[in-house]
């Protein structure tokens, strides 16, 4: 281990470079859920079809995270950064001028499997470039770019498309590209190749990891919207799944040198951490994605309408962030980790009351909380997780634990999913048994409504009242769900702040020193 290098602007220009190739990366990830009905019809695509733009860069995406550990080692910061920024602007030019959904599916997977290698390559040169006085502000940077980017991702999306076409989702990207390929290539000197590891690379084990996480991705994205174990292609992928995540396993265990080296484990802080980041996937993006359902399904909010109104988070993260970088070098984060996880918990309390009247200005509060809780979450975790592990073994480190907050992320859509449709049908249910023919209740309100109906509508007055308390119903239930749903992760934070205690506090002296 040599003595901490100086800060250079040529190596803070080159790591500004890779954090702004990171943000690309997971932006795409967000960007076209809120205009993928434009896409489809753009595309001529079914609606068991489109989900597949979203789907294809998720899997191929979470087989290159943990993978970017070791490609990182063996080509270098600079190639492998290099590869990856040219690659994904490729993709995203590709995309824009997909003509059929199947083109896109591939594009897209083309595009989230070469962009997975910017996000922990980022990640580890945060910990590898700066001295330890500067990490502090540094993983605020880097924390406010993970959380940020899905978070105004739908928010740009919308402008996009509203204001242009589908096709700027991934036009936008090819500038920003270019600029970072090159930067990265001039630039980049953090690190040297270790061109050995190709030749020793564990082919079985790489072919057993990209089965595992990719049938494992796709059971998770599909599995709601197929009916789960019903669906002979869930049942079949998830046992998939088992048997290559065994031989993963097995083999990670049995060759002397891994595609993964899941000895980070061993560190308390690393594995506490990389728990705490799985939950923090959850609230990440489970509320990124439940805020422009609930204005969507309940609202009727346009894409441009969601976007205006969640920006908020956005906002107060950017707001957040220098202060919670200076709070990191001064307090312990133990603390900070404690009230980001309390905040966190009580702006999902905050939206248990939540109505089929609430708008921008009723979800402004919970929506800000979320935003500045999830800065003292992300930071302090990332620090005590990676930056108290030595310097080689941040690489492979920093892939596995964006790995499990990428799968925190699929796990929690997949719960959330699930559970807000369970809820859904249950609510609905109780619903319609209180409004039966022979309730007082019922029978009142059906009367008024058709009254209001008759001078317009006639003998056809009856069967409009009829279909508007039915709507009327289906939204109170779908508003009682999704108010359950906050509730749930209301709970799962509040459970995480057991673990608070378990993080043992970093040595000042300790961390990555660069390793060049």
């Amino acid at each position: 281990m040599q003595s901490e290098m100086p800060v250079t602007p040529r190596r803070l220009i080159a790591f500004l470079a890779l954090v702004f190739g990171m943000f690309m990366a997971i932006l795409d990830i967000q960007i076209v859920s809120s205009s993928l009905s434009e896409i489809q019809a753009g595309l001529s695509a079914g609606p068991d079809e489109i989900s597949w733009v979203q789907t294809s860069y998720l899997i191929a995406e979470v087989i290159m995270i943990p993978l970017s550990g070791y490609l990182s080692r063996a080509l270098s910061t600079r190639v492998l950064f290099t590869i990856s920024a040219a690659g994904f602007t490729l993709a995203s030019v590709l995309c824009a001028t997909a003509t059929t959904i199947n083109e896109m599916i591939v594009y897209r997977a083309f595009q989230g499997f070469i962009g997975g290698g910017m996000i922990p390559t980022a990640f580890a040169a945060s910990y590898t470039v700066f001295p330890k006085k500067y990490q502090g502000a540094v993983m605020a940077l880097v924390g406010l770019t993970v959380t940020l980017a899905p978070t105004v991702g739908p928010t740009i999306g919308g402008y996009l498309t509203e204001l242009f076409s589908w096709h700027w989702l991934f036009l936008v990207n090819v500038i920003p590209g270019i600029a970072a390929t090159v930067l990265a290539w001039t630039l980049v000197d953090f690190d040297e190749p270790e061109m050995s590891l190709l030749r020793n690379i564990d082919l079985i084990g790489l072919s057993a990891m990209a089965i595992f996480l990719g049938s494992l991705e796709y059971v998770l994205e599909e599995g709601q919207r197929n009916d789960w174990f019903q669906d002979s292609t869930i049942a079949f992928l998830a046992l998939v799944s088992i048997v290559s995540g065994t031989l993963f396993f097995w083999r990670t265990f049995r060759v002397k040198i891994p595609i993964i080296d899941l000895g980070a484990f061993r560190d308390r802080n690393f594995a506490v951490g990389s728990i705490m980041t799985f939950v923090l996937g959850i609230g990440l993006y489970g509320l990124t994605y439940l805020y422009p359902l609930f204005l969507a399904r309940v609202r009727g909010y346009n894409a441009l309408e969601i976007g205006e109104t969640v920006f908020v988070s956005g906002a107060f993260m950017f707001l957040a962030a220098p202060v919670v970088g200076m709070l990191s070098r001064k307090t312990d984060p133990r603390r900070l980790i404690f009230m980001g996880l309390l905040g966190f918990t009580i702006s999902c309390v905050e939206l248990h009351p939540i109505t089929a009247d609430w708008a921008f200005g009723e979800l402004f509060w919970p929506q800000a909380l979320r935003g500045v809780s999830l800065m003292f979450c992300m930071v302090p975790i990332n620090l005590v997780a990676l930056g108290t592990l030595p310097p080689d073994r941040i690489k492979n480190a920093s892939g596995l634990f964006n790995l499990m907050r990428n799968l925190g992320g699929a796990f929690g859509l997949a719960g959330i999913n699930t559970v807000l449709q369970n809820r859904l049908d249950l609510h609905a249910e109780r619903l319609a048994e209180s409004l039966r023919w022979g309730a007082p209740l019922a029978e009142e309100r059906l009367t008024t409504m058709t009254q209001a109906f008759t001078p317009t509508l006639g003998s056809n007055a009856g069967q409009a009242a009829l279909q508007q308390l039915s709507g009327m119903v289906n939204q109170q239930a779908t508003v009682m769900a999704f108010a359950d749903i906050f509730i749930i992760l209301a709970v799962i934070f509040s459970a995480m702040l057991v673990m608070v205690p378990f993080v043992q506090r970093p040595e000042p002296a300790a961390g990555g020193a660069p390793a060049h």
